[in-house]
């Protein structure tokens, strides 16, 4: 099972709003195999406390205006880990030293990498 072309536009459109934030280290991991609850977890790295909220708060606004609800947020009050639910994608917006620390891609390493077109020119890289 691989996640659905919906999960990946709207990892896509999540990814391009943390990055448009300064969000980095940027990686999509198709979780839909493994997962009952989601198909990609979108994860990335803040450089502050005030960054990760910045780019929480992008993500979610962007969501939304691609008629996306939230379903649940946890974390955003300390800045140091922050999850978003939106149902087929979650994202996870770390401080580099929580997200070495909680290390997603090494506990979710058999999910495949999803390929992001993310418009500077970057694409997402596996930490693995």
């Amino acid at each position: 099972m691989t996640a659905s072309a919906e999960a990946k536009r709207l990892a896509q459109i999540a990814a391009q709003a943390a990055l448009d934030l300064n969000g980095h280290d940027i990686v999509a991991l198709d979780v839909s195999g493994t997962n009952p609850f989601a198909d990609i977890f979108v994860v990335v790295t803040g450089s502050s406390d005030r960054n990760v909220v910045a780019i929480a708060d992008a993500v979610q606004d962007a969501m939304v205006e691609n008629g996306v609800k939230m379903r649940g947020r946890e974390g955003r009050e300390l800045g140091e880990w922050v999850l978003q639910n939106f149902g087929d994608v979650v994202v996870h917006t770390f401080q580099a030293e929580s997200r070495d620390f909680y290390a997603l891609e090494r506990i979710w390493n058999t999910a495949p990498v999803v390929v992001l077109d993310l418009h500077d020119g970057a694409e997402s890289t596996s930490a693995r």
